[in-house]
């Protein structure tokens, strides 16, 4: 097993080399994933921000769907930024949209405004530590429902916008535009206990 963990970018659209050069900077392998082989080299996942009907699309075209959700529920841990959250939720609200099913939550598509009400917030991230993170907000969703089982990280005007259930995590905001390291070194830590706990499994 490598030294240092290879963690994948789903790279069908959205922010790929933005979130390939934050990974970089937190001492990951990062590099783009395109096709369904590529999954079975990594110990984690981003799925960036974009559009997630256009990305759910992609990934059926890809056969990408299943391997993704079966190495996920066998412990790979997970990212949704923003786009990659709605892809990753158990339903989206008021709509009829495909979803991978892998965080129990309800998100609504668009609910802090459109592109114009683009936003750079203060966000209070206790798992970061006491320093607010700059959280960036383009065309961002919420959470109106999580499960029992998910852990609300961070909430902004009474709604959740990052959270996490065991190995996957949800944000709906873009830490990969700013300079702050902390949610990618976050999801480092979270792919470096599952790749000790597998470690330990095979002892």
């Amino acid at each position: 097993m490598s030294s240092k963990p290879v963690i994948g970018v789903l790279a069908l659209q959205g922010d790929v080399d933005e979130h390939l050069a934050a990974l970089h900077r937190t001492g990951a392998q990062a590099r783009a994933v395109k096709s369904r082989a590529q999954l079975e080299e990594l110990d984690g996942l981003v799925i960036p921000g974009g559009e997630s009907t256009t990305a759910m699309k992609l990934l059926h075209r890809f056969e990408m769907e299943q391997p993704i959700v079966e190495r996920v529920r066998s412990g790979m841990p997970l990212w949704g930024t923003c786009m990659g959250m709605i892809v990753a939720a158990h339903d989206v609200a008021d709509m009829e949209q495909p979803t991978l099913d892998l965080l129990d939550v309800t998100v609504r598509r668009n609910a802090f405004g459109r592109q114009n009400e683009s936003a750079e917030v203060d966000l209070t991230v206790p798992a970061l530590g006491p320093r607010p993170f700059p959280a960036i907000f383009i065309r961002a969703p919420w959470i109106e429902r999580a499960g029992p089982a998910v852990d609300l990280l961070a909430s902004r005007d009474g709604h959740g916008v990052m959270v996490r259930q065991e190995n996957v995590l949800g944000t709906s905001f873009h830490p990969e535009l700013t300079g702050d390291p902390r949610v990618h070194a976050y999801f480092l830590g979270m792919v470096e206990h599952a790749r000790l706990g597998k470690r330990s499994s095979a002892a």
